[in-house]
């Protein structure tokens, strides 16, 4: 039997295809442990579909399912039906369509599904897993803000000012930092305009390529290090714009 391996997945932003070949080209199998950081949907064309499949693959598959924001954006449309304009405009309106094409059975799956995503993930190795980031200085598990696991932008912008001398020993490292021997965030892409692989500041590991963009979307195996990309998601889909 093969090695279990816990591979990370960044952000999909409904490129079902571009999900198709990266799991192909990692060999993913039902012995690996998939841990998906969020953002499934908004983007390009195939929200429900997408969504499909990830039922689908929890089924097969050891999957952890973590939330994003552009998540929990469609599960409020999905559920109040309000008009969101920053959200439309940012990858909304390709949601729309695609469940506006589909059933209310699969809708009320999906809601299912939205509403069981985890805002974080803390595996036995003190490795956390969460889409964006959060502000307390005791931990994920004591955060007051729940929005902050998939909105903060601060613990990235923090990992990356950092300097390159100042280790984990060191009492001037943060100590929102130092809770955990890895971070693995998304939601902030390290490129939009092209081919870009994970990247790591300090102890955290973002793996949004930009799949919502001009970038592939990437598999990275959180032991090895080991990375596997799709092609550029733009070229998968060329009659779309995703959030270009």
């Amino acid at each position: 039997m093969s090695i279990k391996r816990t591979l990370v997945i960044g952000d999909i932003h409904s490129g079902l295809k571009a999900l198709e070949q990266v799991l192909s080209r990692a060999k993913a199998s039902p012995n690996d442990k998939l841990i998906f950081l969020g953002d499934y949907v908004d983007g390009w064309s195939q929200a429900v579909e997408t969504v499909d499949f990830l039922l689908q693959l929890q089924h097969t598959h050891d999957c952890i399912f973590v939330r994003g924001n552009h998540d929990e954006l469609c599960l409020d449309w999905l559920i109040e039906g309000k008009d969101n304009p920053m959200w439309i405009q940012h990858g909304g309106s390709a949601t729309m369509a695609s469940y506006q094409k589909t059933d209310t059975k699969t809708i009320k799956e999906h809601i299912w599904f939205y509403r069981q995503l985890e805002n974080y993930y803390l595996d036995s190795k003190n490795r956390l897993f969460l889409h964006a980031g959060f502000t307390n200085l005791r931990g994920a598990e004591y955060e007051y803000d729940t929005k902050a696991f998939y909105w903060d932008r601060t613990l990235w912008e923090l990992a990356q000012s950092l300097s390159l001398e100042l280790t984990m020993n060191d009492n001037r490292y943060p100590s929102r930092l130092r809770r955990y021997n890895e971070i693995y965030i998304g939601h902030t892409p390290v490129s939009k305009t092209g081919s870009a692989a994970p990247k790591n500041a300090a102890n955290v590991w973002n793996v949004d390529t930009g799949a919502a963009f001009k970038g592939p979307l990437s598999v990275l195996d959180v032991n090895t290090k080991e990375v596997w990309q799709s092609d550029p998601v733009c070229n998968l889909y060329p009659d779309e714009k995703g959030r270009n």
